[in-house]
């Protein structure tokens, strides 16, 4: 992953020192559990504890070094643990296969970075519901195909928004937790040369599940199910960052992201602000999501285990993580710091003559006993007036010039039926089942 899209406490779990610290991990617990059992003499796992206990530092070029030649990952990191911890090294991984070291490690390293994650949601989360509270009655807009359609709140979007990424939290727990299995079963899943109380401790230790029934390797539609899930949160980042990239546009104009003092929009053109971040985010969400497409196709492995999902989890894992991550702390900016205009978005509510209330006219003409068929007639007739005049007109005084109309209903019923705040009238409701508060 770039520099550039990553955050310090998301990468450090993907460096090669955090990995093989891990698998050492899995290693001395599994020894631990094997001198337990009796299978290995109780000072193997005090001489692999007691070395590290002094808090060694990884060598992380020797590892490579090894593996130069041994072409194996796992082989050269129990031949460096060996050099250094000496003869009771030679317990080691007994009974044990190198995707048992592997896929727990991936699932301690998934878990760590769904915490991240999830504390990332948590955030965003905490500045939509200010936001919403901020805009809950303020007036704007709400469209469909992109076209004014009837008045909604800001602080309407906000709480959707929420809505949103809280289902987002939701999938992402539920993935977490799918996830974080561990394998610790031999060569090919029997548990043939270990205990299965190995698997027990060890899981145990580093706060995972035992999977129920493994091959050789964790099987991969729990992967599958975690990286589909991170490319969903994904994509509701770029559905947020898309609605303020449109408010941004300078036709809109409602809302736009923080222009801090200093910053320039466009090497050419002086007056430029653009919605550079968003942009950014929308560019990263399909990242994330791409994701996704390779983490299913691992799950089918040739028969206990092939390893053509590895080389593919090398670069997803750190990949899709770090970007989400860094995905979710700049929209989380974004939206603290997102301009809100209410004026802009008043004088766009009024763009186009009152039509936003045409369906309040629709609704009245159809209960004063017009049929509906003529209601829309008559109202579409003059609304089409004053879009044809790009809001010059007013819809509703056309419809008071309209005997037809007239003959149902009064001016002061027409009258009624544009009113703004009629729209706002369960605005409560909703916030209370968003926030559980009005």
């Amino acid at each position: 992953m770039i520099p550039r899209y990553a955050r310090q406490q998301m990468t450090k779990i993907w460096e090669p020192e955090s990995r093989f610290r891990i698998w050492f991990e899995i290693e001395a617990h599994a020894t631990e559990a094997l001198a337990e059992l009796g299978v290995v003499p109780p000072s193997a796992a005090k001489a692999l504890w007691d070395w590290w206990a002094t808090n060694p530092p990884i060598d992380v070029a020797a590892i490579d070094a090894i593996e130069a030649v041994t072409k194996h990952d796992v082989i050269a990191f129990l031949t460096w643990v060996a050099e250094n911890v000496g003869d009771e090294a030679r317990f080691m991984h007994q009974g044990m296969t190198s995707s048992d070291v592997l896929d727990t490690c991936l699932a301690v390293q998934l878990t760590r970075a769904s915490d991240i994650l999830i504390a990332d949601i948590d955030a965003l989360l905490a500045v939509l519901k200010r936001r919403a509270f901020e805009h809950k009655l303020t007036p704007t807009i709400g469209r469909s195909h992109g076209i004014h359609a009837e008045p909604v709140t800001f602080g309407l979007k906000m709480a959707e928004a929420y809505a949103e990424f809280s289902r987002c939290r939701a999938r992402l727990v539920a993935a977490r937790e799918d996830v974080a299995t561990c394998a610790i079963s031999g060569a090919v899943g029997t548990f043939a040369n270990i205990d299965p109380q190995v698997e027990v401790h060890v899981a145990d230790k580093l706060g995972l599940s035992v999977e129920p029934v493994s091959t050789q390797v964790i099987p991969r539609d729990r992967h599958a199910m975690y990286f589909a899930t991170l490319g969903v949160i994904a994509s509701s980042v770029e559905r947020l960052a898309v609605e303020v990239r449109h408010l941004q546009r300078t036709e809109v104009l409602e809302a736009e992201e923080y222009f801090s003092p200093g910053q320039k929009g466009s090497s050419a053109m002086p007056h430029k602000r653009n919605p550079v971040l968003t942009e950014n985010l929308t560019g990263l969400a399909r990242m994330v999501r791409a994701y996704a497409l390779p983490a299913m196709e691992n799950v089918a492995l040739w028969h206990e285990r092939d390893i053509s999902h590895s080389s593919v989890e090398r670069y997803i894992a750190p990949d899709a993580t770090i970007t989400l991550d860094f995905a979710l702390a700049r929209l989380t900016g974004v939206m603290d710091k997102l301009l809100v205009y209410p004026e802009r978005m008043m004088k766009n509510l009024d763009k186009m003559g009152g039509l936003v209330h045409s369906q309040r006219v629709l609704l009245a003409l159809t209960q004063a006993g017009v049929s509906r068929e003529d209601s829309y007639r008559m109202v579409q007739r003059n609304a089409m007036k004053v879009w044809e005049s790009d809001g010059a007109l007013s819809l509703l005084e056309l419809l008071k010039a309209d005997p037809e109309v007239t003959a149902a209903l009064s001016a002061q019923e027409l009258e009624d039926k544009f009113n703004l705040d009629y729209h706002y009238k369960h605005v409560d409701t909703i916030f209370a089942r968003v926030f559980g508060e009005s």
